[in-house]
């Protein structure tokens, strides 16, 4: 069962706008779990733009999903994990200033790097994915730092799914999960999947343990409402 995980910095952008706590990120959350995600995303920037160091505190208190944290591995955010626990953390290299990630790592160049993170983060009983694009090699050398997943940067095939076909544009993402498969990696995938081009991915990767899609699933919450789109989503990966 492909799982899906509702990233929610997009709802606490909107809150952060005016200040205040409307619309209340721990509700909608909350919310999200009721109206069937298997889970809730964060990705807590070190400027606070959006999900705030208090919110993962919150959020950690009372969901019942999996919860999922995103970040860059710097030392204040493998402080904060350590403490949360969340059932997993997905290592993205954004620098602090990046508006939204727009590529994976090169697990060949950060083999070391990502080796010590993967470790203390298993060591603290956290699942670990690494943020990867659909590159083999690149697949391989997650698995050789040890990580037990891989989360698919997804931008590229949203583009060519539209620019080209949807075939061509599923291609190297086919390749890139049958080598996390063949490591014995779970497998993710994330970054402007959409009720357009989510159903056709998982019908050509059917093994996809979990999506996490927020800026469309919040965008289309606007017309459809929240309830009905999480609905939505949830039939493209059944």
């Amino acid at each position: 069962m492909t799982r899906l995980s509702v990233n929610i910095n997009k709802i606490a952008t909107l809150r952060n706008a005016r200040g205040g706590n409307n619309p209340d990120v721990v509700k909608v959350a909350l919310d999200c779990e009721r109206f069937g995600a298997d889970g809730i995303t964060v990705h807590p920037r070190p400027d606070e733009r959006h999900i705030r160091r208090q919110d993962v505190f919150d959020l950690r208190k009372v969901l019942t999903t999996e919860f999922n944290i995103e970040g860059y591995p710097a030392p204040a955010f493998m402080e904060l994990v350590k403490v949360i626990k969340p059932a997993q953390v997905t290592l993205v290299p954004d620098a602090p200033d990046q508006i939204t990630s727009n590529h994976g790592w090169n697990t060949l160049v950060e083999q070391d790097f990502l080796t010590e993170t993967v470790a203390e983060l298993k060591q603290n009983g956290i699942r670990a994915s690494i943020f990867v694009d659909a590159n083999p090699r690149m697949v391989e050398m997650a698995a050789k730092a040890g990580a037990d997943r891989v989360e698919l940067y997804t931008e590229p095939y949203a583009l060519h799914y539209v620019k080209l076909s949807p075939e061509m544009a599923v291609k190297p993402f086919v390749e890139a999960a049958r080598v996390a498969q063949e490591c014995g990696m779970g497998l993710n995938a994330g970054h402007d999947l959409s009720l357009q081009n989510l159903k056709f991915l998982k019908q050509q990767i059917p093994w996809i343990d979990e999506v996490s899609i927020g800026h469309a699933l919040v965008c289309d919450a606007l017309y459809l409402g929240l309830e009905k789109t999480i609905l939505e989503y949830k039939k493209c990966i059944i």
